[in-house]
């Protein structure tokens, strides 16, 4: 029996001498923190092919606890769009560029114009530099009208940072549909 805890007792000594630890439990594995909001989305380009004839009729943002939205109204379904993270935005036809206040310029491409057939416009906003007021507003910074040529209309939405954002449409009543955007106070 001596023999057995002196031989336990020398191999523990021999253990710790050369710095082996014997094993413990494994610890457990920490939680990971929850995305912000329950928030998935990312900050590549999202882009759905098509085009239509339904016509942007007005521009709408507003704030949420996790995230700050734009929509944009057509009378219509809407078919195609690209939003997408831009080093600069310009003008519909012209290419003038349209400096926005914020650190990231979102580009917002809706494949449906704002004019009628006839050329008659059915959306012209009074400021086409500051469609909303969007001062106030944890995300948003400036919400540009950038045109609207050959059946697409675009703008520009400068935002804090580059943050993720996400698109969605809407099919309403009496056909008309709505182009979505929200993009999130942070990551």
């Amino acid at each position: 029996m001596k023999t057995r805890i002196a031989a336990g007792l020398a191999g523990a000594l021999l253990i710790a001498g050369l710095g082996i630890a014997p094993a413990a439990p494994a610890a457990t594995p920490t939680a990971v923190s929850a995305p912000y909001c329950g928030i998935t989305w990312g900050s590549l380009a999202d882009s759905v092919a098509g085009h239509s004839s339904a016509t942007v009729t007005n521009v709408r943002t507003g704030r949420h606890d996790c995230f700050d939205r734009m929509v944009i109204d057509l009378k219509g379904k809407v078919k195609g769009y690209d939003v997408r993270y831009v080093s600069a935005v310009y003008t519909e036809g012209q290419g003038k560029l349209v400096p926005l206040a914020g650190a990231a310029d979102l580009r917002i491409v809706v494949k449906s114009p704002a004019y009628t057939t006839s050329g008659t416009p059915t959306y012209y906003p009074a400021n086409r530099l500051n469609v909303r007021n969007v001062s106030g507003y944890t995300t948003f910074r400036q919400v540009a009208f950038l045109g609207s040529f050959e059946g697409q209309s675009s703008f520009g939405l400068g935002v804090r940072a580059r943050l993720p954002f996400r698109t969605f449409v809407l099919v309403g009543p009496d056909n008309t549909s709505r182009l979505v955007i929200d993009v999130a106070h942070r990551w």
